[in-house]
């Protein structure tokens, strides 16, 4: 085998997205360990695994961070090759199972925080490749702390109800009507990249709602806004471009992603290949826009003591007009996370502050400052109901009495670590 060859299988082969479940089996036996090792290290940033399993100051993978459910904080388990405390006494079928059906090496069921709902469309031979990755980790001991659930939710047996009513396992099977960029931008979208456990709203159960599916959802305090077609809300004004450049540098000319967002571009998106980016905008401006009601008009007097708050606090950054300054500050005209139907995210922003996304490609030293120190719950509530509807923008009006919770919520969860 010629050296040109080689290398033009090993890049073939390290496209993220389970491309060989078009290309069959065969392929894929005729690469080496290291090829298929790098394939699996592209494969696990397309999943985000180094987020959920490494805790605040902890190593790589090693587990133990905690994750907020509205079920009680469950801690990430350690993936890294360590036989007692890690994964590394798992055989190849182990953890197949456990990404396939939610099924852990001792037989125990896991909760769907690990997002095995997701995860079972990966194909077996991208799920192989994963395993193959992490077992070039460090072994590093840590065992993770004792879930905070509270009954009946702490025995895991509970699981096998759940996934009797909402889990159905099984691999993505392509759609010959679409595409193979289409199917391809699915299969990263429904799969590995799991977009829709953040924005996709969630029933009583924690169960993400089949006929809401990417229409946004409250997330650890933030709200992942909608992957939808709506125009206001949601993706429908924005192309292609849009899309991949914002998960490639955690901003475009539209947003700037902060919070939960900022680090999932930090660790997955960014470190995607251009192609697999541009299959997932594919996909993504495929789904359809979603029926949103017409807020009703905000009271004008909050609107006008909103607005003296914006000029006086927000408008050297964000601009008079809302526009903010491209590359540096972020638009509020026309964003969708400003206009969505739950306000979460711009309050919490407002509230806390937070750094933009930052890569190495499009490095951002900013931050947004907090404001909660010094805006009441009123003022914030004020100047966020303004923000929502001026420069063209509409939404709902937002109360003290949300800014309150949010407050509360956020200082609790904050204080619980």
């Amino acid at each position: 085998m010629s050296k040109q060859t080689l290398l033009a299988m090993i890049a073939g082969t390290a496209l993220i997205g389970g491309w060989l479940i078009f290309s069959g089996s065969f392929a894929h036996a005729q690469i080496g360990d290291f090829a298929r090792q790098e394939r699996g290290r592209l494969l696990a940033a397309a999943g985000d695994c180094v987020a959920c399993h490494t805790a605040d100051g902890g190593k790589p993978f090693a587990g133990d961070r905690p994750i907020e459910t509205p079920f009680g904080t469950i801690y990430s388990a350690n993936i890294t090759p360590d036989a007692e405390t890690g994964i590394g006494a798992w055989t190849e079928e182990q953890f197949y199972r456990a990404m396939h059906v939610g099924l852990a090496a001792d037989g125990h069921r896991l909760y769907p925080a690990f997002p095995y709902p997701w995860f079972t469309k990966v194909s077996r031979a991208d799920v192989d490749d994963i395993r193959a990755y992490l077992r070039t980790l460090e072994p590093v001991r840590s065992k993770a702390r004792p879930n905070e659930f509270t009954w009946p939710l702490n025995h895991r047996i509970s699981m096998a109800g759940w996934n009797e009513l909402f889990f159905t396992p099984g691999e993505f099977q392509p759609d010959k009507r679409q595409s193979a960029e289409w199917n391809r931008g699915a299969y990263l979208v429904e799969g590995l990249g799991h977009c829709g456990a953040c924005h996709t709203p969630k029933n009583m159960f924690g169960s993400a709602k089949a006929d809401q599916m990417y229409q946004g959802g409250k997330i650890q305090n933030w709200f992942a806004p909608s992957l939808a077609g709506d125009r206001r809300a949601g993706l429908g004004s924005w192309d292609r471009d849009d899309i991949a450049r914002f998960l490639k540098t955690g901003r475009n000319d539209r947003t700037t992603a902060y919070g939960p967002m900022a680090e999932v571009i930090k660790d997955s998106t960014s470190k995607m290949s251009d192609e697999d980016l541009q299959a997932i905008a594919t996909y993504l401006k495929s789904l359809p826009a979603t029926a949103l009601q017409s807020p009703e008009a905000p009271n004008q007097d909050v609107v006008r003591t909103g607005q003296a708050i914006y000029e006086d606090q927000c408008s050297a950054c964000h601009q008079s007009g809302g526009v903010g300054v491209k590359g540096l500050f972020p638009s509020l005209k026309a964003d969708a996370i400003v206009q969505s139907d739950q306000p979460l995210s711009a309050l919490r922003i407002i509230l806390n502050g937070g750094h933009a996304a930052s890569m190495p490609g499009s490095p951002n030293s900013l931050a947004m400052p907090s404001f909660g120190w010094k805006l009441s719950d009123g003022q914030i509530a004020s100047v966020a109901t303004y923000v929502r509807n001026a420069w063209g923008n509409k939404a709902s009006a937002v109360s003290s009495d949300e800014v309150r919770d949010l407050r509360k919520s956020v200082e609790s969860a904050t204080s619980s670590y």
